[in-house]
This record gives C-alpha cells, sequence and structure tokens, in this order.
C-alpha cells in the first residue's frame, strides 16, 4: 500500500494562494482558497473503440446478430406437403368466377380458372414455403383459340363437311380414318404441352419448375403404347401407363434439377392381371386396390436427387374416399365440388411423404418458356395428367 507521502508525491496538488501541497480536493487545507481539480487533473471522456479502417473480420458483432449454423436434413429425415386451403374459401371463389363467367358471357372463364389454380398452389406448403402459380387468364385464353384452330376445326369440317358435299361412303370413310389419326396426334400433344405449361408457371421458393421433353418422342411412344394395347386386348396397357408416366417424370425439373423414374410396367401387370379377375365377382370395387397398387408403385420408383417419394395409400381408404366425393355430389346437386377439391388434395397429400436429406444449395433458377396451347387442348379434352 502506499504511504502518505508517495501519495502526495504522485497526486498533489499545489494551492495557488499558499503554495501548500496537499492530495486533490475543493479548497485549500491551509487557507481555504478554492482549487480548480479538473484543471489539474482532467477527467477522460469515454472514447468508443475505433473500428474505422480495421479489417472487417476482426470487428466481432454482437451474438444476437449472429446467424445460426445451417441444419442439414438427416438421410432417413421425413418431408411431408401440407394444405392450408378451405372448401368455404374456394366455394367464394367459384361463385365470383361462375358470376363473372356468366357475365362476360364465357370470357371469364380463363381468368377463374387460373384464380382457382392460383389458390390451391398458394395453399400448399411445403418446408415452410408455399408454391406459386404464374399463368394468366390472357395465356389461357390465347392457348384456346390456338387448339380451337389447329385442332378442333378440322375435326369439325371433317365430320360435316362429307354430309354437306353428299360424298359418297369411301369419302366418308377416308374421313373418319383423318379424324381417328388427328385425335391420335392431339391426345398426346395435349398432354406434352399442359405439362410443360403446368410447370412453367409453378414455382417454389421462386424456382420454376419445368418439362424438357420432346413432343416427337412422347407421340412415337403413346402410338405405339396404344397400338399394343389393342392388339393385347388391353393387356400392355399397365405397362403402357408405366411408360407414360416415367417420360412426364424423367423430363420434369425443378430448377437445374430433374426428377427421375426407375419404374418397369411389367410388376403392375400381376396385380393388373388379378384385378381383371376380381372384377366381376367384388363388382368392380377391386379396382380400388389396383389403383392405390399403381400409385404406391408410381410414388416409390420416384426420386429427386437424395430424395425418394413414399406412398402409403391403400385400397380401403381410397374406396372410401371415392364414395364419400360421390356422394357429396349426388346430395349437393354439384355444389360441393369446391369441398371434394379441398378433400382431393388433403387425401392426396395425407399418403404421399418425402424421405431422404434435400440439398437446395446447388439448385439453381434455370426457366424454361411454354405456351399455354396444350393446356388448353388438356382441359377442354379432359386429358390431364398430373405428377401424381
Amino acid at each position: 500500500m502506499l504511504s502518505k507521502e508517495d501519495l502526495l508525491m504522485l497526486y498533489s496538488t499545489k494551492c495557488p494562494k499558499c503554495g501548500l501541497m496537499q492530495l486533490p480536493r475543493e479548497s485549500c487545507k491551509s487557507c481555504g482558497t478554492i482549487l480548480n481539480i479538473e484543471e489539474q487533473y482532467p477527467i477522460p471522456k469515454r472514447v468508443p473503440p475505433r473500428t474505422q479502417g480495421i479489417s472487417p473480420s476482426l470487428v466481432q458483432e454482437p451474438s444476437i446478430r449472429a446467424k445460426p449454423p445451417q441444419i442439414k436434413d438427416e438421410p432417413n429425415q421425413s418431408h411431408q406437403l401440407t394444405f392450408h386451403g378451405t372448401g368455404g374459401e374456394l366455394f367464394g371463389i367459384q361463385m365470383v368466377n361462375m358470376l363473372l363467367t356468366i357475365v362476360t358471357l364465357g370470357f371469364y372463364f380463363f381468368w377463374g380458372k387460373v384464380k382457382v389454380r392460383r389458390y390451391i398452389f398458394g395453399q400448399t406448403e411445403f418446408k415452410g414455403d408455399r408454391f406459386g402459380y404464374h399463368g394468366t387468364g390472357k395465356e389461357f385464353l390465347i392457348g384456346f383459340l390456338k387448339a380451337f384452330l389447329f385442332f378442333f376445326l378440322p375435326l369439325i369440317l371433317l365430320d360435316v363437311l362429307p354430309d354437306l358435299m353428299g360424298a359418297g361412303q369411301v369419302m366418308k370413310g377416308i374421313a373418319r380414318i383423318l379424324t381417328y389419326l388427328i385425335l391420335m396426334v392431339f391426345i398426346p400433344v395435349a398432354m406434352v404441352g399442359a405439362r410443360r405449361y403446368r410447370l412453367s408457371r409453378t414455382s417454389w421458393r421462386e424456382i420454376r419448375f419445368s418439362f424438357r421433353g420432346e413432343t416427337w418422342e412422347f407421340l412415337k411412344l403413346f402410338i405405339w403404347g396404344s397400338f399394343l394395347t389393342a392388339i393385347t386386348l388391353g393387356f400392355y396397357n399397365p405397362i403402357f401407363e408405366t411408360r407414360r408416366y416415367g417420360f412426364m417424370v424423367s423430363h420434369s425439373y425443378f430448377g437445374n434439377q430433374k426428377f427421375n423414374f426407375n419404374g418397369n410396367g411389367r410388376e403392375l401387370l400381376g396385380p393388373y392381371l388379378r384385378a381383371l379377375l376380381l372384377m366381376l365377382p367384388t363388382l368392380g370395387l377391386y379396382w380400388f386396390w389396383f389403383l392405390a397398387r399403381k400409385q404406391r408403385f408410381f410414388w416409390e420408383h420416384t426420386s429427386f436427387g437424395s430424395i425418394r417419394f413414399r406412398s402409403t395409400i391403400t385400397g380401403g381408404p381410397l374406396l372410401r374416399f371415392s364414395l364419400g366425393n360421390l356422394a357429396l355430389l349426388i346430395v349437393t346437386l354439384g355444389l360441393a365440388w369446391s369441398w371434394i377439391a379441398v378433400r382431393s388434395v388433403n387425401f392426396a397429400l395425407k399418403y404421399v411423404t418425402l424421405q431422404g436429406p434435400l440439398d437446395l444449395e446447388n439448385i439453381r433458377q434455370e426457366a424454361q418458356t411454354a405456351t399455354a396451347t396444350g393446356e388448353a387442348l388438356s382441359g377442354l379434352m379432359d386429358s390431364e395428367f398430373d405428377f401424381a
């Protein structure tokens, strides 16, 4: 401890009047003169630490602003989509669409279809983010006009002109063959066009989906598969369906990453034959068990990177769900369509999961262009070919 003399030597102050050396104080101990301590011993002001000119890597930010570490998905982690929509909300949208379609003599139909699709996509969530739909009513209208001009108008002319011109049976037969050939081209073109357009207008986390399959390749697959199905009296059908599904999935992309399908339709041949044999004894009800088996087969052979899809759907729930929808339509005279649509989405998502780590770091945007002509064709001919 410092002595009094040491303190005087280190911290002493001198009285300007009597010259007495003393420890700092407000007034002189001898003569009482007021002493200005701050002049002799100014109190240093607190200066904030200097950061200008210092490398940002050397400046430590407060811990509250630090980003949490990235948590990677476990190899066996399960993911599931959820739907937040309600039948009441969709019913309101449908009623407005119907009124505006009547008022506009049908033109609002295309914009109404877009509103419904935006609602359904926007209410579907995966890993905390909603899907988006970016199609427009104008695109649908233009697509419909193109479809009518290049497909429906020729079909109408082939049906009407032979009778108006009084053509013979040979010409009428040729017209029927041409009609059949146009339909054989029309259906696969509609399926490819619908998928290409729909995926190009769908996004998740601002990254678009896309379809990059060639129409000509699918056209060959479709014509050859239809021919084999016909000459085998329908026994080739499960293989044909699998090949169609595989083509659609394996040419679908999310950003720059593609989906994959490795199923072989021969695996469905046994369940398909069993369903045919039990068709009459079960009054056709066993067909729901085959449909459930087919859905499980399609999903379980579909993958996206390290993600594998899984389905647990069985025939019993599918039968009860279908009968419930039919009862709702009959009882409400069709007014329950909105609730049935919501039930259908919830039912589909309930039994499908994604398993495995989801790597989003390497996915980049690669948007593709597409027109709505195929979508219009698909909708008018009811040849929808959805992912599930």
